[in-house]
This record gives C-alpha cells, sequence and structure tokens, in this order.
C-alpha cells in the first residue's frame, strides 16, 4: 500500500482516488473547491460511448471559412486568444490530418469502449442511479446534406468501432422527440451513449463513496506541490500533507502548475459555457443540434443549453453569442422557455493537440504521475483513464495505452 495525493477534485480527479483506493492504496484528495465544481459541474452530462474518433480541428475550406468569418457558431474566437495558443493550435491542426487523425482513432476508441462499464462500476456503488439515463441521445440536422453525409457514414462508424446509431427522417425524429415542432431534415440515434442528469451531483456522490471508504478530501494549493526527500508535499488548510506518490488531475489549472517542475505543456484552452431554461421543457433525451452548434439536456433545475467551443483569451468576460445565436435559432422548431437571469456558467475543456488524454509517470521526477488533458471527454473517460493509470502506478504492463503516455509526446510535452 503507497500514500498517494490527488490534486482535483473533478471527475478524473475523483476517479483515480477511487480506482486507487480500490486498488489497497491510502489516498487524499486535494483541491481548492468541493468535488464537482469546476468544468466537471458544467457539462452536457453525456458518457459518450459513440466518440470514437476524437474532435479534429476542421480543415475543408469552407469549414474553416466559416469560423474565420463567424458564421460558424461551433467556434468563436478572438486574435489575442489564437495568438496565446498558436504553437499548440498549429500542432493540433497538424495532428488532425485524415492519416494521423486515424490513427489516433485508435487509442482513443480502446478508451471510449468501455467508458460506461468503466462509469457503471461506480454509479452502483455509488447508488446514483437515479441521476443516470440510457437511452442515448439525438444530433439534429436542419441542414440536408450534412445529415446525407452523417447517415451514409454510420456503417463505417459501426464496422469499424462498433458504435450503434440509427439515421431518422425529419418526421421521424419529431415523433421521437416531440419538442421539435417543425421537422428537420433529419436525425441520428445514437443508442450507445448515456446522459446524466446532475454532472456535478455525480461527482459529488463519486466523492462521497470515496469518503465512505476511508479515503480524505482536503482543501489546499496544488501550486504548493514540492518533492520532499523521496516523496511529495503540499499545503492544505489542515497542514503539510506528504504522499509516496502524487497525481496532477487538474485539467486546465495543469500548465502552471507544472511548469513549477520544469514542465511545458502545450494545451488548448476550449472555452465554453451552458445557460439553464428553468421552466423549459424535458426532453426524452439529450439532443446536439448540429446547425447552431449546442447541446440541449434535461437536467435537475430545468433545460440545459451547451454551447461549443470559444477560443477566447484567459480572464475575458464570458461570451454569450454562441447561446444566444443558439436560442434564437432553436426558436423556429421549439419553445425553450425562459432564460434564468444572471451571468452564464462558463468553463474550460482542457484539450491536447493530440487529442488524447495523458496518463502515466512524469519523464524527469520519481512518483509523479499524470492524468490530465481529456479535453471534451472527462467526464467520459474518467473512470476509464483512471483504471489504466492505477494498473501503471501498480507496476503493470503500459502496451495497451503507449500513445498515451507522456515520454511518448514531445509535441505535446517538454
Amino acid at each position: 500500500m503507497s500514500e498517494i495525493l490527488v490534486l482535483g477534485g473533478g471527475m478524473v480527479g475523483i476517479s483515480t482516488a477511487l480506482e486507487l483506493q480500490a486498488r489497497g492504496h491510502a489516498v487524499t484528495v486535494v483541491d481548492r473547491k468541493a468535488p464537482g465544481q469546476e468544468t466537471s459541474y458544467g457539462n452536457a452530462g453525456l458518457i459518450q460511448a459513440e466518440a470514437a474518433e476524437p474532435y479534429a480541428m476542421p480543415r475543408a475550406l469552407p469549414e474553416i471559412l466559416g469560423i474565420l468569418s463567424g458564421r460558424s457558431n461551433d467556434v468563436i474566437w478572438s486574435l489575442r486568444g489564437v495568438l496565446s495558443q498558436l504553437p499548440a493550435l498549429w500542432q493540433y491542426y497538424r495532428y488532425s490530418h485524415p492519416n494521423r487523425h486515424l490513427a489516433l482513432s485508435q487509442p482513443n476508441a480502446h478508451l471510449i469502449r468501455t467508458a460506461c462499464a468503466d462509469h457503471d462500476r461506480w454509479i452502483t456503488a455509488a447508488a446514483a442511479q437515479d441521476l443516470i439515463a440510457q437511452d442515448g441521445y439525438l444530433s439534429v440536422f436542419q441542414d440536408a446534406a450534412m445529415f446525407d453525409s452523417l447517415a451514409s457514414d454510420l456503417e463505417r462508424l459501426r464496422q469499424s468501432y462498433g458504435v450503434e446509431a440509427t439515421a431518422m427522417s425529419g418526421p421521424q425524429l419529431c415523433r421521437m422527440e416531440p419538442l421539435y415542432q417543425r421537422p428537420p431534415a433529419g436525425g441520428i440515434h445514437w443508442r450507445d451513449v448515456w446522459s446524466c442528469a446532475a454532472p456535478g451531483e455525480l461527482v459529488a456522490r463519486y466523492a462521497a463513496l470515496f469518503q465512505s471508504r476511508g479515503g480524505e478530501i482536503c482543501t489546499g494549493d496544488a501550486s504548493t506541490l514540492r518533492p520532499e526527500g523521496s516523496a511529495w508535499a503540499l499545503m492544505s488548510e489542515a497542514g503539510r500533507l506528504h504522499g509516496e506518490h502524487a497525481v496532477i488531475a487538474l485539467g486546465p489549472w495543469t500548465p502552471p502548475i507544472l511548469a513549477q517542475l520544469g514542465y511545458r505543456v502545450r494545451m488548448i484552452m476550449k472555452h465554453g459555457a451552458h445557460r439553464m431554461y428553468p421552466t423549459g421543457p424535458k426532453l426524452r433525451r439529450p439532443v446536439h443540434d448540429a446547425q447552431h452548434g449546442i447541446v440541449l439536456s434535461s437536467m435537475k433545475g430545468g433545460l440545459r443549453m451547451t454551447c461549443g467551443v470559444a477560443l477566447e483569451a484567459s480572464g475575458r468576460v464570458p461570451d454569450a453569442r454562441q447561446l444566444d445565436r443558439g436560442a434564437k435559432g432553436l426558436a423556429a422548431y421549439m419553445d425553450l422557455g425562459t432564460a434564468e437571469g444572471g451571468p452564464i456558467w462558463h468553463g474550460t475543456r482542457p484539450f491536447l493537440p493530440d487529442m488524447l488524454p495523458m496518463v502515466g509517470a512524469a519523464p524527469r521526477h520519481d512518483r509523479l504521475w499524470f492524468h490530465f488533458g481529456h479535453g471534451h471527454q472527462g467526464f467520459t473517460l474518467g473512470p476509464t483513464t483512471a483504471r489504466h493509470l492505477g494498473a501503471l502506478i501498480d507496476g503493470r504492463d503500459s502496451t495497451g495505452i503507449a500513445a498515451l503516455l507522456p515520454q511518448n509526446r514531445p509535441a505535446v510535452l517538454s
């Protein structure tokens, strides 16, 4: 048994703590807030077992022009936001070449295919079944050409990765989701996906399970992490904490922490936001509306609209343009109800240019472990990559996750 410090109380950090605890280690989680209060709180609540191929940067000229001109609602940007991340974005562009993207999809698909089962282990133990639905989600298309393109690709996805999905006409979609009052061009039902009615609460329940089994959660400052002899130490409200091992699971807060230890992480900060509609109608399952670049999810507290990516400079006031455009466009198809007042929620997806999470031993420090960079899939993959990290810490073979290891990714970590 080892004493291990896990830095980070989101889905990735808490899943790490549960996994290591189950393997017999004494684990302490350290974060500045209670579990599930940051990025893990504000997402669309999807466990995306269909996302075998990671999100590549658009390379087709019409898509690029749509983003640059502001016509696309999937991505908005500012010059400062792009320039501050230019080296990482250039690497992302290179890794998004079709041949490289196809190669990277293999290890990603290996992870994704067990995501629901890995979550189910903790959902059952934490008695959190009331938060989970297993009805999949819908992708809705107003553009017939876009729908036809994806519908024609479903057989390839099934044969290559085992993805189960069904294409349907606009009227069929309206029967499946009556909230759509006017038929779109078509839709896809992604059947293997699970959804969560309260993502932050699910993390909190996992955390409560961890504590009920003897784990500790402390408020502390990750920036104080330092090697101390053959161990690791940092400051917390409970005093100085020590561990034989330390795991960095800090999501978008990782780069400055690792910079203090001499590492440079190329990470793209994909900012995102959501807005709640407390009196909005209840969906039968989550909906991704492709034309308007948003996801609608029925959650505790009402209907949540989650937007795409904003490449903005850190510290800026969150931009509501994507949510406003989404609401305006959807008004032709459904009645969303009245949005809640006050500022919108915003967070950051910690995205690495090669589109894979970083899982494994730090190259230049003993007993320091990296577990970050899940991008859009931290909520989905936290338990899965935690299982692989636990095996590494216990000295098991890493052959199956070679693409995730820090030492194999010099373009991302140096």
